[in-house]
């Protein structure tokens, strides 16, 4: 049994000797080391049940906690207006090194979600259209926590929703006809950016001019119904090109994805089961909606299928759910991330699968996550000024390369090197902070090798293992005396991916390896690590389920570490 579970099962234990009925009580970590490894507010919460002050009450369950004898716990006292702190024993912090040393990269999973099978459903770049930064935003995080909760035991599926029809193909289409086909010499990629620029100037010919909209309007119909011979030509080399540019972009950000769902698939699929359902889906002036007020006052009207029997976002989304759950019948839950924007719609829509499907309705969860913004504010791709999610990696990797340039290492090192920073320096500034909000990307602070930052991370491995390079022996026989802060601190890694996985937030481990480093700096400052000693062997031990936990906890969050920095 994990500690905390331990100290709550002894609490509840102590409770009970005094008469009462449990309580809800937490069992956490003070702000101040100071104040213990663990305290509980179980007085303040049972005071007014017990109709007693909550200091006199701890004062009673402490002398009670006093009598149970455990070799983990050092002492227990009280503090403030009642707080119950726990401080653990020498010999804990022995045993839990050893069990991070012995675990090595297995240290921190559980089998806690065995037997669950999640499909996450993240990324979602649309063909012909460039790979933005909401695709950059949506990939770290659903990595992430497709990682975080394979970490607890989950069988995690992996999918990427593409929508490889809509008015955006035939922006793109139409750009591409009056721009002309880009040079076959051209690398992928570089094709791949072509066509971004062919659907902007596609999307501005839209906007301002009359023939140019009822021409796209003609190839998007076109395209929906394959009538064409030359548009689809056209239509399946872009469609291959973006595909295969986002493949080398999954490549780089460590993703492999298990299913590939296109819009041009479900859309029918979506189509035949909203005309299907006259029950919950209504004709109105031409359209077909789902009046979602009638099942939530929260909810609102939304068209499904439009006036000219065209599919909506909210009708692809139905066949998509349908599809994922025929395609993994034993799905224990089907997580989708998207960005904020995105909410409104997606309530409604889960509503009528609701209706429809209550079982499948009660295994979805939507995460929402806001924008990546820069002081220029949020830009659009329709005007084609946009800075997109593979411009935003190549831009740190230059800056990366230009720190590193006058390192002593070889310019295929310095390349290899400055891909792993470069990425984890984006993925920090995404992960650091809850995933509903806005972020502030500043390309200085992201990839500075000290403080907040993925490359701060990354670095603290880096030097860790420069350390263990030079050291001969690791052992447990000779503990130091005094119990160092970073031995308070990593036991933890356990408790904080079981809970950043439990409450899908990897700003927890994010911001828990950020404190991991920063007390091992504090530690390496004021030790001598390698020496004649007794406790050397230790404080080796120490550095080395330092470099443990801080390769695991980086791994969950889809950064890698190089072998030099």
């Amino acid at each position: 049994m994990h500690i905390v579970g331990k100290i709550r099962e002894m609490v509840e234990k102590a409770v009970r000797e005094l008469g009462f009925e449990s309580v809800d009580f937490v069992v956490e970590t003070p702000a101040d080391i100071a104040n213990g490894d663990y305290s509980t507010n179980i007085a303040m919460a049972l005071s007014k049940k017990a109709g007693e002050n909550p200091k006199s009450l701890s004062e009673k369950i402490l002398e009670i906690l006093k009598n149970t004898s455990d070799e983990d716990i050092e002492k227990i006292e009280i503090a403030g207006p009642g707080f119950i702190n726990f401080y653990l024993s020498r010999e804990f912090f022995t045993n839990s090194l050893g069990n991070i040393l012995e675990k090595g990269e297995k240290f921190g999973k559980t089998k806690t979600l065995s037997g669950k099978k999640i499909m996450v459903e993240y990324t979602d770049p649309n063909p012909f259209k460039p790979f933005h930064i909401g695709h950059l935003m949506s990939n770290a995080i659903g990595e992430s926590i497709s990682r975080l909760i394979e970490s607890q035991g989950a069988d995690v599926v992996r999918a990427n929703y593409q929508g490889d029809v809509g008015l955006h193909v035939a922006k793109a289409i139409y750009g591409l006809q009056q721009k002309g086909m880009p040079e076959e010499s051209l690398s992928v990629s570089e094709q791949a950016i072509y066509i971004g620029e062919c659907y902007s100037y596609g999307s501005n010919e839209y906007e301002d001019k009359v023939e140019a909209k009822e021409e796209i309007n003609k190839i998007n119909k076109a395209v929906y119904e394959k009538s064409d011979s030359e548009i689809n030509k056209i239509y399946e080399w872009g469609r291959k090109v973006t595909l295969e540019a986002f493949e080398s972009l999954y490549d780089l950000l460590g993703t492999k994805f298990d299913y590939y769902f296109f819009e041009g698939k479900v859309a029918q699929k979506g189509i035949d089961i909203v005309r299907s359902r006259k029950d919950i889906f209504t004709e109105s002036d031409g359209a077909i909606v789902f009046h979602g007020e009638k099942y939530d006052p929260k909810l609102h009207t939304r068209v499904f299928i439009n006036s000219q029997g065209l599919p909506t976002y909210e009708t692809k989304e139905i066949g998509l759910t349908t599809e994922k759950f025929e395609t993994e019948k034993d799905l224990s839950q089907s997580v989708v991330i998207t960005a904020n924007e995105q909410s409104d719609y997606f309530k409604v829509v889960s509503k009528a699968i609701e209706v429809m499907h209550p079982e499948m309705g009660q295994k979805m969860k939507h995460i929402a996550h806001g924008m990546l913004r820069f002081a220029e504010g949020k830009m659009s791709s329709r005007k084609g000024n946009i800075i997109t999610g593979e411009s935003l990696l190549r831009d740190a990797k230059e800056m990366v390369l230009d720190k590193m340039k006058d390192r002593d290492i070889t310019d295929d090192e310095k390349e290899e090197v400055a891909d792993i920073v470069s990425v984890a320096a984006i993925k920090y500034s995404i992960l650091k902070q809850s995933i509903g909000g806005d972020i502030i990307y500043d390309f200085e602070k992201s990839i500075s090798f000290e403080g907040d930052s993925g490359p701060y991370l990354q670095y603290g491995v880096v030097r860790i293992n420069s350390v263990l390079g030079k050291a001969a022996k690791v052992s447990l026989d000779t503990p130091t005396q005094e119990v160092a802060n970073l031995e308070r601190i990593l036991h933890r890694y356990e408790e904080m991916l079981a809970n950043s996985a439990e409450e899908y937030a990897p700003q927890k481990l994010v911001n828990f390896l950020v404190e991991v480093v920063a007390a091992y700096n504090n530690f390496y400052a004021n030790n001598q690590i390698i020496s004649d000693d007794e406790y050397s062997p230790y404080k080796v031990a120490l550095t080395k389920a330092t470099g443990i936990v801080l390769t695991n906890g980086l791994h969950v969050l889809g950064m890698k570490i190089p072998k030099k920095m």
